[in-house]
């Protein structure tokens, strides 16, 4: 068997068949009866036969039914139909070869198309299959149209926003469909970036909002609840005035409202920078509750993506200026939140939520506002956009570099080019 022919798949045959890039003029089947494709019928997702409502014509009769289709005819037998009543009404077998004769359960021959697949479809797949790039068609996709390239953008994009569904419907679950103490923990999570994330979103179910909302008009009083309740005030003894002042006004707040802190061990400062350390990064945390109050009311599909940056200009205060740390001081600089990651938190937290708010509660204006700020944000700068920008392809926003992520990640890393309006054209096109 050559390496075209070992490429071929049951779903490489669905493609084909789905599409009708065979020939269809003189079919036969293997018995010499003269075969005319109506309809090829609709893929079936599920169990049982592949494709539903077919219609073919075999020497003048019409037949209506569904077809199965399999890489050799003894597939047949090997994934025991035979033995399945839902396989009695196959009214064609299409394979790509044909090694075994195949009877239906009362003995009667079923009707069997060696599909004759174009050589170009055949060769321009099975390339595709053996490259060993990251984005298998990087050879070819310079020839593309761009055009035709981003006009699956919507789709891809749709698609990554979507896959967020999960992990949000897990968030609400646990705060009984409650979507604002749900977004907090969730934009909480987003600001311990990748290092600190579940620290973060710990301390948000630690610190509920509710109670923060209480004290928020106060900065020193929000920083002691996020300080105190992160367990960074239990990590050492002693400190300098402004690390005993949060650690006294937490005692009281604690007593108060009955709260438990987490260990300050989980927190991790290595290989971070020191403008993502974590005390940094609840201090900024702690301003931003300071200046909005409820963190849902950012969530406003009349909120202009410039309005939305200005909610999140906010600076840690002032302590922060010459300290990184508690207790350690250091050079003199103001700790706001820049403009990238504002930004990264609009891309990987806001705009996902807001487009599973609107669509979970049907409120088709929130789900574009969502793609309105990704479409309106500078294109990310990252590993994966710099390799399409290799190909030749150059996004020209973060709702672009979004679609790209998904592209690479879900169809060019899996080899899903049967899945991709990309691949599929190139496979077409041979």
């Amino acid at each position: 068997m050559t390496h075209t022919e070992s490429a071929v798949t049951e779903e490489f045959l669905h493609f084909v068949w789905e599409q009708r890039l065979f020939r269809s003029e003189g079919l036969k089947t293997i018995s010499g009866d003269h075969l005319e494709i109506l309809e090829p019928g609709t893929l079936n997702g599920d169990s049982g036969p592949d494709f539903f409502n077919a219609r073919v014509r075999i020497n003048g009769t019409l037949w209506a039914g569904n077809i199965e289709i399999h890489r050799m005819s003894s597939d047949w037998y090997r994934h025991r139909h035979q033995d399945d009543p839902c396989y009695d009404n196959i009214i064609l077998h299409v394979v790509h070869r044909c090694d075994q004769q195949v009877l239906r359960s009362d003995g009667q021959e079923i009707p069997t198309l060696v599909l004759p697949v174009p050589a170009h479809v055949l060769d321009g797949f099975s390339e595709l299959m053996r490259s060993r790039l990251r984005i298998p068609c990087q050879d070819k996709i310079r020839d593309t149209d761009v055009f035709m390239l981003k006009i699956g953008f919507n789709r891809l994009m749709v698609e990554r926003l979507q896959e967020k569904t999960g992990e949000i419907n897990n968030m609400l679950e646990q705060n009984r469909h409650d979507w604002k103490e749900a977004f907090y923990q969730v934009l909480a999570r987003s600001f311990g970036l990748k290092v600190n994330a579940v620290p973060f979103e710990l301390l948000a179910k630690a610190m509920p909002e509710p109670i923060l909302g209480k004290h928020r008009d106060n900065l020193r009083q929000t920083e002691a609840l996020l300080f105190g309740q992160s367990g960074l005030l239990h990590l050492e003894l002693l400190g300098d005035d402004y690390f005993l002042n949060l650690r006294s006004e937490y005692e009281f707040l604690s007593k108060k409202y009955h709260l438990q802190p987490l260990s300050g061990h989980l927190w991790k400062f290595m290989r971070t920078r020191p403008v993502n350390f974590p005390t940094i990064r609840i201090a900024q945390f702690a301003a931003l509750i300071h200046k909005n109050g409820s963190l849902f009311s950012l969530l406003d599909d009349q909120m202009t993506l410039a309005g939305l940056k200005e909610r999140f200009h906010v600076c840690a205060s002032p302590y922060w200026n010459n300290h990184y740390r508690f207790s350690q001081v250091s050079g003199n600089s103001c700790k706001h939140l820049g403009e990238k990651a504002v930004e990264s938190l609009i891309i990987n937290c806001l705009a996902p939520f807001l487009f599973v708010y609107g669509e979970q509660t049907g409120k088709q204006a929130l789900k574009d506002k969502a793609l309105e700020w990704l479409d309106q944000i500078a294109p990310e700068e990252n590993a994966v956009v710099r390799e399409w920008e290799e190909t030749g392809v150059k996004a020209t926003s973060a709702f672009e570099t979004q679609a790209l992520l998904q592209l690479r990640n879900r169809y060019c890393e899996q080899k899903r080019c049967l899945h991709c309006h990309i691949g599929t054209r190139l496979i077409k096109n041979g």
